[in-house]
């Protein structure tokens, strides 16, 4: 029944369709739930339904979905040579910085604006932050945001050209790294093992960065569903995408304790005063 399911496009009738404005840029950004927000951003090739079945799983654990799009067709079905485009264009982005040296992606700006417009909204002690695959960075990137107190980091595959790099500024890592330990903060981090778009080498350089906080796990590539959607099975060509495309749907199963493991994570973080919005500052 699941497999069946993937063939079809998302309506993604159940969330409510917002156009967001952050600092003169605006973006299509989906959300649903209440409680404590967790922005969830989209893999390659975009939100299609494993990802939005991902952003309702969170929702049903108690949270506000945040979910933007930045680039391909909302809730389309990952067939190869849609994708394939969808690829291309985004590695030419000025928005994204796909290959090393390039630094931060600019999009990791607006996505902290969002950040801090879903706390002001929706209040608690703060935002959770889950990247995955191309945006799998971004999560730690967001974290240079106040708000944003629960950063999951999954399958990072930015910079595509250096399996050891961080898709990160030096500024920024630098500011990162300080917030990390100056707060306290925890990053959660999952990979499949034999992954060559999020290698070991780059789990290696998180915690070299970020220490004891880094806390990558790694699931064995035989874990993976061994029937994903067109454009992972054939562009993507390895265990990749832990809750996602390649998760298994079944009790016990070691993508779907993954996805168990990251909701308990935005539970212990996000947990607290949640009645409402933070008060309007003072003056």
């Amino acid at each position: 029944m699941g497999h069946v399911r993937r063939q079809c496009d998302d309506p993604l009738d159940d969330f409510e369709r917002r156009e967001v404005e952050v600092e003169g840029v605006e973006k299509r950004v989906y959300v649903s739930g209440d409680g404590p927000a967790v922005v969830i951003m989209p893999e390659m090739p975009g939100i299609s339904p494993d990802v939005a079945r991902f952003a309702r799983w969170v929702g049903a654990a108690g949270f506000s979905v945040y979910l933007p799009s930045l680039f391909g067709v909302d809730g389309a079905y990952p067939r190869t040579e849609a994708a394939g485009e969808v690829v291309r264009r985004a590695c030419v982005s000025a928005e994204f910085r796909a290959f090393a040296g390039g630094g931060t992606s600019p999009v990791a700006a607006w996505l902290r604006g969002l950040a801090r417009a879903a706390h002001a909204e929706r209040g608690g002690p703060g935002v959770g932050a889950v990247g995955l695959c191309f945006t799998g960075n971004f999560a730690l990137s967001m974290a240079l945001e106040p708000a944003v107190v629960a950063p999951v980091v999954n399958h990072p595959s930015l910079p595509l050209d250096d399996p050891a790099g961080l898709e990160l500024s030096e500024d920024d890592a630098v500011a990162v790294a300080e917030r990390v330990r100056r707060d306290g903060l925890r990053v959660l981090a999952y990979r499949f093992e034999g992954d060559r778009w999020c290698t070991g080498q780059r789990f290696a350089a998180y915690r070299a960065l970020l220490g004891d906080a880094f806390d990558g796990r790694t699931l064995p590539a035989g874990a993976a569903n061994a029937d994903p959607p067109p454009f992972f099975r054939e562009v993507v060509g390895c265990a990749h995408s832990v809750v996602t495309a390649h998760l298994v749907d079944e009790a016990g199963h070691p993508t779907l304790r993954a996805r168990d493991e990251i909701i308990a994570f935005l539970k212990e973080r996000l947990a607290g005063p949640s009645a409402g919005p933070p008060p309007a500052p003072e003056g």
